[in-house]
């Protein structure tokens, strides 16, 4: 099922870890129609800007995939409201940059990004209906503990 024109609904619910522990990380209609509107204001306007595909290294989480992978079931990934991307060849820097400055998004997260390595980390991005807009950047502490601060 194509929920636009360059994402389909198996690529956002594509999981390894669902896979190889044997369940279906299946959403509901709620869920599907939440991924679609990602896809239709988030992803797809990516895609169009920069070209290439957009690589989903995590979509839709059911709460089955969320525990198992120590996650909470509270993530907005539960509710098909967001994705973890990255573009092969493109500084994730750039990519949040531009989503930032051109994307109506409701959580927009650069995640453990190393100015020294331009491919490093990923990019979070989440929609939904009432958008926050609200930019962080994620970083392990001294005692490794992800934090989360505002972008600057």
């Amino acid at each position: 099922m194509n929920l636009t024109k360059n994402f389909s609904l198996a690529e956002l619910t594509k999981s390894q870890t669902a896979t190889r522990l044997g369940f279906e990380n299946k959403p509901n209609q709620m869920q599907v129609l939440a991924l679609t509107k990602l896809c239709e204001n988030v992803l797809q306007p990516i895609r169009n800007k920069f070209e290439k595909p957009v690589f989903i290294s995590s979509g839709f989480r059911s709460a089955r995939l969320s525990e198992a992978i120590g996650s909470s079931s509270k993530s907005q990934h539960c509710k098909g409201e967001a994705a973890d991307i990255e573009i092969f060849g493109l500084d994730n820097k750039i990519l949040a940059s531009w989503i930032n400055n051109n994307i109506k998004y409701d959580q927009l997260i650069l995640e453990f990004y190393k100015p020294s390595d331009p491919q490093s980390g990923w990019v979070h991005v989440s929609y939904t209906d009432n958008c926050r807009k609200q930019f962080l950047k994620a970083y392990k502490d001294a005692k490794g503990k992800t934090r989360y601060i505002p972008w600057q």
